[in-house]
């Protein structure tokens, strides 16, 4: 076994990028083609054991491996598969004696950059040396302006440069000077807290308070509490006098996630807030004014809520004077690459690694998942990902298994079956009354029709008392 750097021996100014290993179970033949690379001005290392050229891969000391594929350790094919799956940003040339055109495109089909025969052509091996270390410069540029990139689409925390998004950004824009009341809506995951951040990092009142309140997480009387405070003595537990969200961020914009899951009792006070800026603390008769703007966020259809009785009405009104409607990942995907970077950037700090991007498989792997949790469920992918790979790029083996092998709840919502327009009407109107309890006067009002018409349908297609309730 032979190991030869020739680093001292190449000038740093004409020294290239490119590092490249030798690996030839033949003494003679490895140092041959170590020298043979040396007078092209790259660094080279040389060894007889596959083993040790996969170390120098790990351990980032080589770009580049030129390996025999005739090998008693390891066949070239099998140390083509291995080193790629080391470091999947690894170039490997594979050199044999026995060269087929067959051969040549297997090896080209399982990774390889190149399939040389022996004696070697040294004009050719130069060449293709000089790709690499070209095409070596081209991805550090790259990688440059990725980061340039992020700085200019990163507007206040949201990265995304879809038109989507893009859409998204504008209607902040215009918002934030004005709004008094805003409505944030799109599926769980999607960055609707992010929006509403953004909304008062640019408004008038950016130099006041941001509060958030999850509603869904507090019962009714903690949430009245925490909303519009209380008085010492209120209620068990109440020993001492507190302000509430409302009171405590007077001046600025309180953020009220979740919204559609708060009762229809505290939907009432907080429409009464919403009217007049008025608040009562919690055991208390004293009429208090406040002046605070107001986001809420929701991953619910607030209309059919409302149709459906289960949200108020009136409240649904106020509330949606403004809405921005953040898309759901799957509607964006031109924005995964950007939002990749942008985590990965995150995370290389949190973690103290340098991990530079997502191989090419692995970034089909990506785009083809459905991303049921947004974006939050990309940034927990990544998180882990980075945390989880030992090379520079992040392969499909450091995926998740549910992002690597889609479940079958996936395929099967993929599965389309045909059927009769009556039977496609009839299903929708069975979930439509479903959703509404029966009440046939709020679920004509949501499926667009008339009452009378929707009775004529529910005669010829359901028993009599069924879905009785008006």
């Amino acid at each position: 076994m032979s190991l030869t750097s020739t680093a001292e021996r190449v000038s740093p100014q004409t020294q290239p990028a490119l590092k490249i290993c030798v690996v030839d179970d033949d003494p003679s033949m490895s140092e041959l083609l170590r020298t043979t690379v040396e007078h092209m001005g790259y660094v080279t290392l040389a060894t007889t054991s596959p083993q040790e050229a996969l170390s120098y891969i790990h351990a980032g000391k080589c770009h580049v491996v030129l390996s025999d594929v005739t090998m008693p350790e390891m066949d070239g094919i099998s140390f083509l598969e291995e080193a790629l799956r080391v470091d999947p940003g690894v170039q490997v040339i594979l050199i044999t004696a026995a060269y087929s055109i067959d051969g040549a495109i297997e090896a080209i089909r399982r990774g390889a950059y190149d399939y040389l025969c022996k004696p070697l052509d040294q004009a050719r091996l130069r060449k293709t040396l000089d790709e690499l270390s070209e095409l070596q410069l081209q991805r550090k540029r790259i990688r440059e302006l990725e980061t340039q990139m992020l700085e200019d689409l990163d507007f206040h925390g949201i990265v995304g440069k879809s038109p989507l998004m893009l859409e998204v950004f504008d209607l902040v824009r215009k918002v934030a000077k004005h709004y008094t009341n805003v409505l944030v809506t799109g599926p769980t995951g999607s960055g609707k807290e992010l929006v509403a951040k953004a909304i008062h990092k640019i408004s008038p009142v950016a130099d006041h308070r941001f509060v958030v309140c999850n509603c869904s997480a507090l019962v009714d009387t903690l949430l009245e509490s925490q909303l519009f405070g209380h008085v010492r003595g209120a209620f068990t537990g109440a020993t001492d006098t507190r302000p509430g969200f409302f009171e405590y961020a007077s001046g600025g914009t309180v953020f009220l996630d979740e919204i559609g899951e708060i009762s229809l009792p505290l939907q009432s006070k907080l429409l009464r807030f919403l009217q007049n800026r008025e608040i009562q603390r919690v055991g208390s008769p004293e009429v208090r004014q406040v002046n605070v703007r107001l986001i809420a966020a929701t991953n619910k259809d607030l209309h059919s809520e409302a149709l459906a009785g289960r949200f108020r009405e009136d409240l649904y009104y106020r509330l949606n004077s403004i809405e921005i409607r953040v898309p759901e990942l799957t509607r964006r995907l031109e924005d995964v690459p950007v939002l990749i970077q942008y985590f990965l950037k995150k995370y290389n700090e949190a973690y103290s690694k340098h991990v530079l991007g997502v191989s090419r498989r692995a970034q089909g792997v990506l785009l083809q998942h459905s991303w049921p949790g947004n974006v939050r469920e990309l940034e927990n992918v990544i998180s882990s990902a980075c945390m989880m790979t030992t090379g520079e790029f992040i392969d499909v083996a450091d995926l998740p298994e549910n992002v690597q092998k889609p479940g079958p709840s996936r395929e099967s919502s993929n599965v389309w079956l045909p059927l009769p327009l009556d039977e496609v009407r009839r299903q929708h109107i069975e979930r439509v009354l479903e959703m509404c309890h029966g009440n046939r006067v709020r679920a004509s009002q949501l499926l667009g029709i008339g009452r009378t018409s929707l009775y004529r349908f529910l005669k010829r297609t359901h028993p009599p008392n069924q879905h009785a309730t008006t």
